[in-house]
């Protein structure tokens, strides 16, 4: 087996994530302890208890998934149940996740990055009016159209026929109630904070350049792909460009799936909860291998 672990981006947290791992896991248990003493706040405490109010806030929830996707790495490698990796990826801030898996940080370290993202993107949606919307089953050059006409960005490429549109709220809405008119069969708008992955969020893009300048970064130890181009990258600096990159551009996940699965991936294992990116897989190759553990009583017997 090849294996790829894929990790969860924003909009996977729930309440209760993690909760069976720490009571069934000591090196869990630890993780999570060294999450709320380098954060300053308690972590477990709003991933597992919420409220999901406190959760769902971006500053929250990425360090959480983060911790999460690393906290189901770590029980399965405590229980004997992980095979050699060969591939990581992540969606958004999965990515983070990706990396800090094959070793490019420290867990404390890629914990301060996600941790600085999420903040840096939450005051960004504070001071910008934007929204989000899901173009479902239609082709890249049809969505890039109604970008064009609306002045919105593509922000995802999550599977064949499932895009999703960022940028200015007030032009969202427009877009989405222009879509049928225009022949797109479905386009609803998301329920989300701010205009991900667009130039609403350019003020998070250079303040984080300037915290990542003081990072430093390792070479990864097994093949991770980037959300800015779906490529493979492995130089230090090539990683750092593309991290700052991504805050403002599209997400290609399903070039990086595609590109994973090419380069020999014969089986995924999605850490975190939600299941979200095996249903995504699903719908771009149904031949592909999924597993998706979240929970203690998901790991392999």
């Amino acid at each position: 087996m090849a294996l790829a672990l894929i990790f969860s981006g924003q909009g996977a947290q729930k309440v209760g994530m993690g909760k069976s791992l720490c009571e069934g896991s000591p090196v869990v248990r630890d993780l999570y302890a060294q999450a709320n003493q380098v954060l300053g706040w308690d972590l477990t405490k709003i991933s597992q208890e919420g409220p999901e109010a406190d959760l769902t806030q971006t500053k929250v929830c990425q360090p959480a998934l983060f911790v999460n996707g690393l906290a189901v790495l770590a029980a399965l490698q405590e229980k004997g149940k992980l095979p050699e990796v060969k591939f990581a990826l992540g969606l958004s801030l999965g990515e983070v996740t990706a990396l800090t898996a094959a070793g490019v940080f420290d867990f404390a370290t890629g914990l301060k990055v996600v941790a600085e993202r999420g903040r840096l993107m939450h005051v960004a949606c504070e001071k910008t009016t934007g929204g989000m919307a899901a173009i479902i089953g239609e082709e890249r050059a049809k969505v890039a159209e109604l970008c064009q006409e609306f002045d919105l960005e593509a922000a995802n490429f999550n599977a064949p026929g499932q895009i999703i549109i960022s940028g200015e709220k007030e032009k969202v809405v427009a877009a989405v109630a222009a879509a049928k008119e225009r022949g797109i069969k479905k386009a609803m708008a998301l329920n989300v904070a701010g205009a991900y992955h667009s130039r609403l969020m350019e003020p998070a893009r250079a303040e984080f350049s300037s915290y990542l300048d003081g990072v430093s970064f390792n070479r990864p130890k097994f093949t991770v792909f980037s959300n800015t181009t779906g490529q493979v990258v492995s130089e230090p600096e090539q990683i750092r460009a593309a991290l700052v990159k991504q805050v403002v551009s599209s997400v290609l996940w399903e070039d990086c799936m595609r590109n994973c699965s090419a380069a020999g991936a014969t089986e995924f294992w999605e850490c975190g909860p939600g299941g979200v990116l095996a249903g995504l897989a699903r719908r771009t190759e149904k031949s592909w291998i999924v597993k998706s553990f979240a929970e203690l009583t998901d790991l392999p017997a």
